[in-house]
């Protein structure tokens, strides 16, 4: 059974949104993202980034911490499609991109959408799914696009993936995500635990299962376009590649961070600069979401200690300076 069509923009698109328009829409993004879920105001701001910005998202942490909330708050805050894939081991690409199925009726062959034809698009326990189908993402994740049998099926915009996976230490059954993969997603964040008010409140009253919606799909393509204006003067573009450069020369890196991931973090601090009401990115976004940006893409030595991936940003930022 086909899916049914993927939410799209409707209506004449809207112009790019200036600076103090973004601020306005991501508030609104923002407060009804917090009735799905309790999440910490840096974590929230990384997200909102992530989805101006245009990006995926990697979600690392450990089971019950609100990850699939948030994802689904996140589809229904835009007014968009939401679905779910749940990776495990005979997880198969065309389970996730869709099949090309005969009709014996029509004595046809007609393209059947998998699940990745939506807006925000989760994948829990990505790591759990074998190295073929996790590589059957990454055409989608890159260029919106998936390819099933030589033909091209465009992806609608918006297009996010939100992917999460459990630590892998102790648990059988689950596969290291390669490089590739890393490096489409333009963060990776943990939720962590919530305060003890938020969790208080938790207990209190459930996060709400549908939540406000906070703008349209135009809205939020006409958000990203104005993101994308956002000003980057030569000597911040310089400052990005001081920092990508420090990493790739980091004694506890075997790989630094890729151009793509320099690509990104200009993207996410041009979308923090619109958060905050700016025209113009400043060092101190990019410094913020460094961490989240480019840690993940980072391949340590072989006898790294586990935390070499966060030193290493840590010590890319701490050895250019700013300004």
């Amino acid at each position: 059974m086909a899916l049914s069509p993927v939410a799209t923009p409707t209506g004449p698109p809207l112009l790019p949104l200036d600076a103090p328009a973004i601020a306005a829409f991501a508030d609104r993004l923002a407060g009804s993202l917090r009735e799905g879920v309790r999440i910490r105001d840096e974590v929230l701001q990384t997200v909102l980034c992530v989805v101006l910005a245009g990006g995926h998202l990697l979600l690392e942490d450990r089971p019950g911490v609100g990850k699939t909330q948030l994802a689904r708050s996140l589809a229904g805050a835009i007014g968009g499609r939401f679905s779910r894939v749940q990776a495990t081991v005979d997880l198969l690409p065309a389970d996730i991109l869709g099949a090309t199925v005969w009709h014996a009726g029509t004595e046809t062959f007609a393209f059947h959408p998998g699940p990745v034809f939506a807006n925000v698009v989760l994948v829990d326990e990505l790591n759990r799914a074998t190295p073929k189908t996790q590589s059957g993402l990454l055409e989608a994740m890159q260029e919106r696009q998936v390819t099933v049998d030589g033909h091209t099926h465009p992806l609608e915009r918006p297009f996010t993936v939100v992917a999460t996976q459990n630590p892998t230490v102790g648990y059988d059954g689950t596969y290291v995500l390669p490089p590739a993969q890393l490096d489409r997603f333009l963060a990776r964040v943990s939720l962590g635990y919530p305060s003890a008010e938020q969790e208080v409140a938790l207990l209190r009253e459930r996060p709400s299962a549908n939540v406000r919606v906070a703008g349209s799909l135009d809205e939020l393509i006409a958000a990203q376009a104005g993101t994308e204006r956002i000003h980057a003067a030569e000597p911040l573009l310089a400052y990005v590649v001081a920092l990508l450069h420090a990493t790739r020369r980091h004694p506890l890196a075997a790989t630094g961070a890729s151009p793509r991931s320099g690509l990104g973090l200009l993207g996410a601090a041009r979308a923090r600069a619109a958060l905050l009401g700016r025209d113009f990115v400043l060092p101190d976004d990019v410094q913020a979401l460094a961490p989240a940006v480019l840690a993940h893409r980072i391949e340590p030595v072989a006898a790294a200690p586990p935390e070499a991936q966060d030193e290493v940003v840590a010590d890319a930022l701490r050895e250019v300076p700013a300004r």
